[in-house]
């Protein structure tokens, strides 16, 4: 059973469940709790001790990036990671499943699992559904928290996951990979704020809001559908790509959604829009609520 889950992106709440009925998480499997909420409206990390997956640690993002960095959750240091997630048990050997429990289904979870790969990591799993649909199928849930025991693990940023400032701004000239988008269309256009910013998009940029690869019950759509959602968007899986958003966090879920269709090297621009509203020169802003005022 562990080899099924260990050759894919996306594990089933049944395939789990088994898993934890027969003891299996520990060092060989660790099951993480990668949800975020905005502050006034949930506490990830109350919710986590008061009710998860058993076995389950909770990944805080919060604690798991570059605070010195003015942007949010951009990715620690190599060192800053290992750490962080040798602490939470997890060695270079472990398969990890991350799931959250936001009511979209999944996601912060795809930036958990994102950023276990671009730091060298293959065997990671996202929990297909999330945790409302772990819970919706009578799974188990605990409010025991459990203290995994540490592990080493070795981590080596892919910097071929990973997108900088300076390479977002190259391209708009060189055209050398395409960039999707992954926020509300409103946002991409510009004519809606994107949480407190200006918004627009990129030049260039291609909008595929990330909740497209997500069915109504909050699972990953079908290979097929979602390989006629990039088509749909004249994106070419078969040459280089990039994901961006507002913070670098559901732009991963065009990486996964990539992956399933077997494009493993979909980078990711880790600034996102936070990044280049504040530095990119205002011609390199597309909004359409700009060229309304002109």
């Amino acid at each position: 059973m562990a080899r099924q889950g260990l050759s894919r992106a996306l594990v089933t709440s049944a395939w789990l469940a088994e898993a934890v009925r027969a003891g299996r998480v520990g060092a060989g499997l660790r099951v993480l709790d990668a949800s975020w909420y905005p502050p006034k409206e949930r506490n990830a990390r109350q919710e986590f001790k008061e009710r998860h997956i058993p076995g389950a640690s909770f990944f805080d993002i919060e604690e798991c990036r570059d605070k010195s960095s003015p942007y949010d959750f951009m990715l620690p240091s190599e060192s800053h990671f290992a750490d962080y997630v040798g602490g939470l048990g997890v060695s270079n050997d472990t398969h990890v499943v991350v799931y959250d429990g936001d009511e979209v289904g999944t996601f912060y979870a795809p930036r958990a699992w994102w950023m276990f790969r671009a730091f060298g990591h293959k065997e990671v799993s996202v929990l297909n559904g999330g945790f409302k649909n772990w819970v919706k199928e009578g799974h188990p849930v605990t409010a025991e928290v459990t203290q995994p025991t540490p592990a080493v693990f070795k981590a080596r940023l892919n910097r071929a996951l990973v997108k900088t400032f300076d390479e977002m701004v190259q391209n708009v000239s060189s055209l050398k990979f395409q960039v999707v988008d992954s926020r509300p269309e409103g946002r991409f256009r510009g004519t809606e704020l994107d949480q407190g910013l200006e918004s627009g998009h990129i030049p260039g940029a291609v909008n595929i809001p990330f909740h497209s690869f997500l069915s109504e019950t909050g699972h990953e759509k079908s290979i097929e559908e979602i390989q006629e959602i990039f088509r749909e968007k004249k994106v070419d899986l078969s040459k280089p790509l990039t994901a961006t958003c507002r913070k670098g966090v559901t732009a991963c879920q065009i990486a996964l959604a990539a992956f399933l269709c077997g494009k493993r090297d979909v980078a990711v621009y880790d600034g996102s829009w936070s990044e280049w509203f504040h530095r990119a020169p205002p011609h390199y802003k597309v909004s359409e609520a700009k060229r309304g005022k002109a």
